[in-house]
């Protein structure tokens, strides 16, 4: 019993180590943003990767996903009679819950595990080192352009990725189920309000910030050697998804709290 709570008590100092961290990185970053001059061309580089070159992921994930829940929603609607209630049921999922949470989830496996091989391979390589021994802060130079583009990139990403989903499920619902369109649009609309558009947008910015920093620091932190390159990575992409999946749920309570409806 002793070593069970003498496990459980390391753990969670690890853990709020870890956190600590996270947050001392976050700290960093602010003021470096406010203080330090923004190397815009590194900015302009990391925009085209976190944005441009996600895009065909996220659409990929949207439109299959509003496809497939507009079909399943109406394989159990149509048994009570409420076919024009899919689109309702589309729209708010993907602005509340499946846009947001998917595409962090796609954004964390392709930039989240990108940012922490390049700056761990760096990090090995002695070149953060070399960095600080010509007077440039670590900081402003890999983390401020990688968390300024994830700021704007999500939620734009976010957005699409809801679009695509919404339309994809309309074409689905209305041509391929013969839902009638009119009142699929009607239901839409009136189910759908700008409540979901700022909970669709304050979880793009907040998963942002999680995947950007959760990344950075896995690749800060990377061991010495190729096998810790290896593993920044991995864990930079298993933490992010989690921290995700476990922060939409109460991020999900509070935005409900803050955005009531008709706000």
């Amino acid at each position: 019993m002793t070593a069970f709570f003498q496990y459980l008590g390391l753990n969670c100092l690890s853990f709020l180590h870890y956190l600590g961290e996270l947050f001392f990185l976050a700290y960093e970053t602010t003021v470096s943003i406010f203080k330090a001059p923004i190397r815009w061309r590194l900015f302009f580089i990391q925009l085209q990767e976190v944005g441009y070159r996600s895009q065909l992921v996220v659409i990929v994930t949207g439109g299959f996903t509003g496809a497939v829940f507009a079909a399943q929603t109406y394989f159990q609607f149509h048994r009570l009679g409420m076919d024009t209630a899919v689109g309702a049921v589309v729209a708010v999922s993907m602005f509340r819950e499946l846009g947001p949470v998917l595409t962090g989830l796609m954004v964390s496996g392709r930039v989240g595990a990108a940012m922490s091989a390049e700056i761990g391979t760096m990090k090995v390589t002695e070149q953060i080192d070399a960095l600080r021994a010509l007077g440039v802060y670590p900081i402003d130079y890999l983390v401020v352009p990688r968390v300024m583009a994830m700021m704007v990139s999500m939620p734009m990403l976010v957005c699409e990725c809801v679009g695509i989903g919404i339309v994809a499920g309309y074409f689905v619902g209305v041509h391929m189920l013969d839902i009638p369109g009119p009142y699929y649009l009607h239901y839409m609309e009136k189910f759908t309000g700008l409540r979901d558009i700022k909970m669709t947008m304050v979880k793009g910015f907040v998963f942002a910030l999680l995947i950007v920093f959760i990344s950075c620091h896995q690749g800060l932190n990377a061991k010495e050697g190729a096998e810790g390159v290896g593993r920044a990575p991995t864990e930079a992409v298993v933490i992010s998804s989690l921290a995700i999946l476990i922060i939409n749920f109460f991020l999900s309570i509070l935005l409900n709290i803050l955005f009531p409806l008709g706000g």
